[in-house]
Parts: structure tokens; C-alpha cells; sequence
């Protein structure tokens, strides 16, 4: 819509100046492609063609004789663009053309390319004239394309665009960071120059090959660094078409695998190594075994498999705790494995149990030999737990086709071996042999006929008295343990208590020796006869951690008081007190409970760790005693033991006494207790007084 004319039109040439502006203006009223709009001094709207009304949406007959703020909006540059506005009035000059983003009535925001220029006349500036054109699509495009170059420089994997001839065209950061090259040195290089892999030139016209037919080609290779180390990435490679089909390009997504390749093969040795020691575990090893019989079939070549158990591992466990044992067992792996070759295998098993196979070997006696070398290496002491820790190996060795041609029969004939050596004494080393059969069988059925006879009630317990040397009276019993075996009769403890302590039933049948002779010493309490009953424990009892909860079951179901319970222990469990033995020790003596050495001078233990024990008495060996009448020179020994005792304020029994003699003895260098058959038989129902000379 033509501006209105002014009222005075003027002369010369001020009027031909309007007439050319009336020229322009009608020119450009039909313009589709440029929005025409002028404005006044005070931001009226003047002129608004249909270009105009059609990008802002409002019609002519509307916005003329409106404030252009008051239909276009330029938002946050609304005091820029006012400002650009006041300059031209003031300068009479056109701004550089520019772009604003600006809100229309409906609400729609657009961007637009706006010249402003001013239109004079005679007295100054008439108009200001604004040519805009939409370039909102450009700027959305723009924009994507920005946003496209930020993904694309910002993506976690590396990204190569590579022209139609695979010339490198981009590389983003990724790629930079991940490689060590500079963008500078990659751009243009074609895809088989690029250092992306150690692969040869064969294996990239594959590639090429693959994706001419396929448009796309993924896999693992090898990638080399600026600086030339090598490493794993994974690689995909995509052709880019146009909407006529032609490839335009091509683009390769790259990642760096090295993080999960060094997971998988972590997972690999874990599937097949012992997390702690890294030894192969059974299933490598089981690998391994495999293929060594496969080699005795074809080649009939000889090898022999070492079975190794180490000696009371479970002691150093409960005394010196579990990372103790674990750093036990890793030690002794680094050792197994420097006493064979290469070519042979070590592998852990599980807990403290391991296996050697020694492939191709002459004969028994390189199998021995190698037995004896561990066993010498294995009982070196080892730093554990803040102390040395004295170790031995129990070895039971199978040879391969003698003693079995598969597997299963090899490992069993290896652990009876084992432990047959376990039998003999422990820390040596034998040979399977079809005897040792025997002895397992006879073994198994002993540990089933103990559960049955603790099931049926077979055990029984006699009592010892113990009998105070200077009155003559019986001030406690010992409770000894045996087994009415209905198929072997009447059996001592040395005929089953071994067993026992293998099978790990000794620990249940503690608890019914426990529970018996605390019931037994309070029925004699209520008879009139308050004495102390002293019970035997194992070191396997003593070991476990629930002992300190068997003693209060046995106390409290019986209503015995504690002081009335004398748990005696060997020298064994002094000598390996650690924290735990010395926390089972002390819980004992906290509640009342009094404690034994039993067997004292039999053992190897120190002064020191008896002076750190709340123990109750010492028990001298009836070896010793023994000696008073067989060999009296030899019986020095007695008043050694006794003097030790009273240096620790401790009572002292004497074990085995049979005769007069033997109690003069005693009594002359200040023995406080004896038993023996001289004193009393040990029976069901003790006599609970024995006078004596």
C-alpha cells in the first residue's frame, strides 16, 4: 500500500525526488519476495506491502498508522534495534544490512536480513524504509549444520568422513585424542595410507571390495599410534548416498577397544586361573590333563601327577586368620611353580590342596625327585601375619599308565597316596600303590560306622580320678571317651579318635563328651561330691570357632558351675596362639572355665607363651614318670617341670603312676596331683576317694 502524499508537495528538486520514490514504492508493492515497510519519526507505519503483510501476518489495513513495535517484535534486541533506528534519524545514514530475530503477533519468531535506509526531503529525513527478507530456513539449517559439527567434534567414538576416492575430508577430536595425530597430518590421506591398523595392503582391498558390494564393512584390527604403539579398535565403515543413489562419500566410526580386550582376556584367565595364587585352576588343568593322556596313548609318553595337601593349613587359618593363610598359599604357589619345568603344570585346586603334572618324565625316580624338592622349598618359613610360619606337604603321586589311564582314576589313586603319606606322619611323600585301596575303604567305613555310633548312642565314658598327693583324695576326674562298637567291641580312643579328627566328626562328638561329663559332675555334686571333671580336647575342637558356644550348651544344660570344668589341651594349640586361639582362651577363663596343659614336656612349647596363657595346671607325661623306676637318671626332668610349674603359680598331675615308688617321687619334689592305675582304674563309676601311704 502506497504511502499517503504530503500535504505541501514540493518544488523542483524535491519533487522529483518524490516522484521517485512513489516509482520505487510502486515497484516493489507486488514484490513477493522482499517485505517492504516504513516507519515515521515516532514509529509509525507508513508504508506495509504484501510481502509484508505476509510475512508478519497482519494486513495492510491493520499495521498502517500502528507502532512497528507494537506488530514485529525484535525481543532481546529490541533496545539494539531502537537504537539502530534513533541513528538513522540522527545520521541521515543507512546501517550495514544485518539480521534480526524478531516475534511476530501469532506468535511466530522468524530471522530476517533487514536493510534501513532513509528516504529525505526537503528539511530533513521524511521516512525510514526497511527491506526484509526471511531467512529463517537458512538459519535452521545453519543451525543443524552447527549442531552437526558439535556432535561430530564432540562424539565419544572417533569419526573419519573420507571423500568418494576414501581421501580423508574431517577428522574430529576423537580421532585426535585417540590417535595422537593432528588433523592437519590426516586430511587428504587415503584410507590404506592412514595408520589405522598393522594390516597389509591386501587386507584393505578386501575391505574396498566388500564395500562396493555391501555399503558398509565392521570389524576388529590393530591401530598404531603417532608414536607407533599399537592398540585394538573397532571399526565401521558406512557409504553416505545422495537422493539419486551416488555414493558422496564415506564415513568411519572408530573405537577404542583396548579397555574391553584387556577385560575379556582378564575374564579368560579368570575362567581359567585361580584368582588368588593365578595358578590354572581344575578346568585348565583338567585341559592339561587331558592332553597329556592323549599324548601317553599316541606316543605312550610316561607322566606322573602329584597330588599336594599342606599340613594343618586349617590351624594357620583359625590362629593367624584367613590373610595369613591366603598370603601362606600364595607363597607356596610361587614356589610349587619354581621347582618344575615349563612344560610342566601347577594348579591349585581349591583351599590348600594342589596338583602337579609332570609331563614326560624318565620314572618313578624323577617323580621322587621332584617330590623331595618341594617339599624342601615348601618348608622354608614363610612371612605371615606380622610372624614366621612353619610349613609342611603331605605328597601322594600316581604315574600314568601304571596307576590309571584316565583322568578320574589318576586323581583318585594321587589323593590316596596323599593320604596315605598323611597316615604315615605327614611332610612326606609316597608313591600309589593298589594296597592303599584298602586303606581308604577301610577308612570310609570307619567314618560311617562313627556316625552311626553317634547316632545310636554308642560311645560311652569312664572316669580317671585325679587324686591329691598330699591328702590322699580324689579332687577330680578325667573323662575318657569310649566306643562300644557292636561289631568290634569295647575300643579305646586311639583305635577312632584319628579318624575322627579327619572325618571331622570330632567336633560333634566333643559336644556329646562335653554335655556327658558336665551332667555326670553335677549328679556327683548333688550326691555330696563337688569335684572337677576334666575333658580332652583336640586340636581340631579347640580350633573351631564355635567351641567357647559348646562349652556354655554343656555348662548351662547341666547346671554345672564352670570352675568344676578342666578343659586340657596339648602343646600344640600354645604353640600356635594366635588371635583367635588367644580370644578362645581367654572367653574359657573369663567365665570360669579352667584350663590344662596336657602332655607338657612332650612338645616345643616356649615359656613365654605359658606366661601369656590364664592356664589352671600342667600335666607331665607319663614317659616321664615312667622313668622314675625304669631309668631314675633320666627322671630330672620331673623337678625341671615342676620348678617351670611353680615359676607360673601352676598346679602340676602326674600322669601314669603305677607304683609306690613313683608317688615317693613325686611327692618328695612337690608334685600336687597324680593318676595311674595306682590310684584307680579308669571306669564308669570311679572310686571318689583313694587313700593312699
Amino acid at each position: 500500500m502506497l504511502p499517503p502524499l504530503p500535504l505541501a508537495l514540493p518544488d523542483g528538486q524535491g519533487r522529483e525526488a518524490l516522484d521517485a520514490l512513489y516509482r520505487f514504492v510502486a515497484a516493489i508493492e507486488l514484490t513477493p519476495a522482499v517485505a517492504v515497510h516504513s516507519q515515521d519519526r515516532a514509529g509509525i507505519v507508513r508504508f506495509w506491502n504484501r510481502a509484508c503483510a505476509k510475512l508478519f501476518g497482519v494486513p495492510a489495513q491493520q499495521a498502517l498508522g500502528q507502532p512497528f513495535a507494537s506488530l514485529v517484535s525484535h525481543l532481546e534486541q529490541q533496545d539494539e534495534f531502537d537504537r539502530s533506528i534513533a541513528a538513522i534519524w540522527s545520521t541521515l545514514q543507512a546501517p550495514p544490512a544485518r539480521e534480526w530475530h524478531v516475534q511476530c503477533l501469532d506468535g511466530r519468531r522468524l530471522w530476517l536480513h533487514s536493510s534501513h535506509f532513509p528516504v529525505i526531503g526537503e528539511g530533513g529525513a521524511q521516512q525510514v524504509f526497511c527491506m526484509e527478507m526471511d531467512i529463517s530456513a537458512r538459519k535452521e539449517i545453519e543451525g543443524t549444520l552447527q549442531q552437526a559439527a558439535l556432535v561430530f567434534d564432540n562424539a565419544r567414538d572417533a569419526i573419519l568422513v573420507m571423500d568418494r576416492d576414501y581421501h580423508v575430508l574431517a577428522v574430529n577430536r576423537a580421532y585426535t585424542t585417540m590417535t595422537g595425530f593432528h588433523a592437519h597430518e590426516i586430511i587428504g590421506a587415503s584410507l590404506p595410507s592412514l595408520r589405522l591398523g598393522v594390516q597389509d595392503q591386501a587386507f584393505y582391498d578386501r575391505i574396498l571390495r566388500h564395500m562396493d558390494r555391501h555399503d558398509h564393512w565392521e570389524g576388529e584390527l590393530w591401530s598404531v599410534r603417532r608414536d607407533g604403539a599399537p592398540f585394538p579398535i573397532r571399526a565401521s565403515l558406512s557409504a553416505i548416498r545422495d537422493a539419486q543413489g551416488e555414493v558422496t562419500s564415506y564415513m568411519a566410526l572408530l573405537s577404542d577397544i583396548t579397555d574391553r580386550k584387556r577385560m575379556e582376556e582378564e575374564a579368560r584367565r579368570l575362567a581359567h586361573h585361580d584368582p588368588l595364587t593365578s595358578l590354572p585352576n581344575r578346568v585348565l588343568f583338567m585341559d592339561r590333563l587331558a592332553q597329556a593322556l592323549a599324548g601317553n596313548r599316541r606316543q605312550h609318553a610316561e607322566f606322573a601327577l602329584m597330588f599336594l595337601d599342606l599340613d594343618h593349613f586349617k590351624a594357620i587359618n583359625d590362629t593367624h586368620g584367613h590373610e595369613a593363610g591366603d598370603a601362606v598359599l600364595q607363597e607356596v604357589a610361587v614356589r610349587l611353580a619354581r621347582c618344575v619345568r615349563g612344560v610342566d603344570t601347577v594348579s591349585r585346586l581349591g583351599g590348600d590342596e594342589f596338583v602337579v603334572l609332570l609331563t614326560d618324565i624318565g620314572g618313578a625316580d624323577q617323580a621322587a625327585h621332584v617330590a623331595a624338592t618341594v617339599m624342601q622349598s615348601v618348608a622354608r618359613p614363610v612371612a605371615a601375619g606380622g610372624r614366621e610360619i612353619s610349613l609342611s606337604v603331605s605328597i601322594g603321586i600316581a604315574l600314568c599308565p601304571s596307576d590309571g589311564q584316565d583322568a578320574k582314576t589318576l586323581l583318585r589313586h594321587a589323593d590316596v597316596a596323599m593320604y596315605h603319606a598323611k597316615q604315615n606322619g605327614r611332610n612326606e611323600f609316597c608313591f600309589f600303590s593298589p594296597a592303599m585301596n584298602a586303606h581308604v575303604h577301610e577308612r570310609v567305613q570307619t567314618e560311617n560306622r562313627l556316625r552311626r555310633a553317634l547316632a545310636n548312642g554308642e560311645f560311652v565314658l569312664d572316669y580317671l580320678p585325679e587324686v591329691d598327693i598330699a591328702s590322699g583324695r580324689t579332687v577330680g576326674v578325667e573323662a575318657l571317651i569310649r566306643w562300644r562298637d557292636p561289631e568290634r567291641g569295647l575300643l579305646l580312643p586311639e583305635q577312632f579318635i584319628h579318624a575322627a579328627e579327619e572325618s571331622g566328626l570330632i567336633v560333634p562328638i566333643g559336644q556329646w563328651v562335653l554335655r556327658e561329663a558336665c551332667r555326670q559332675a553335677r549328679q556327683w555334686r548333688d550326691q555330696g561330691y563337688p569335684m572337677v571333671v576334666a575333658v580332652n580336647l583336640s586340636n581340631v575342637q579347640f580350633i573351631h570357632n564355635n567351641l567357647v558356644h559348646y562349652v556354655d550348651e554343656a555348662l548351662q544344660g547341666s547346671g554345672l558351675a564352670p570352675e568344676y570344668l578342666d578343659l586340657e589341651i596339648t602343646e600344640a594349640v600354645v604353640m600356635n596362639s594366635g588371635s583367635a586361639t588367644r580370644e578362645t582362651i581367654d572367653a574359657l577363663r573369663g567365665r570360669g572355665v579352667q584350663l590344662t596343659i596336657d602332655d607338657f614336656g612332650t612338645g616345643f612349647s616356649s615359656l613365654t607363651s605359658l606366661r601369656l596363657l590364664p592356664l589352671s595346671k600342667l600335666k607331665i607325661d607319663r614317659s616321664f614318670v615312667d622313668e622314675i623306676t625304669r631309668a631314675p637318671d633320666q627322671a630330672v626332668m620331673i623337678p625341671a617341670i615342676i620348678a617351670v610349674a611353680r615359676s607360673l603359680r601352676l598346679r602340676v598331675v602326674a600322669e601314669g603312676v603305677e607304683t609306690i615308688e613313683q608317688l615317693h617321687y613325686l611327692r618328695q619334689h612337690g608334685c600336687d596331683e597324680y593318676q595311674g592305675h595306682y590310684a584307680a582304674m579308669a571306669t564308669g563309676t570311679p572310686p571318689l576317694t583313694s587313700p593312699h601311704p
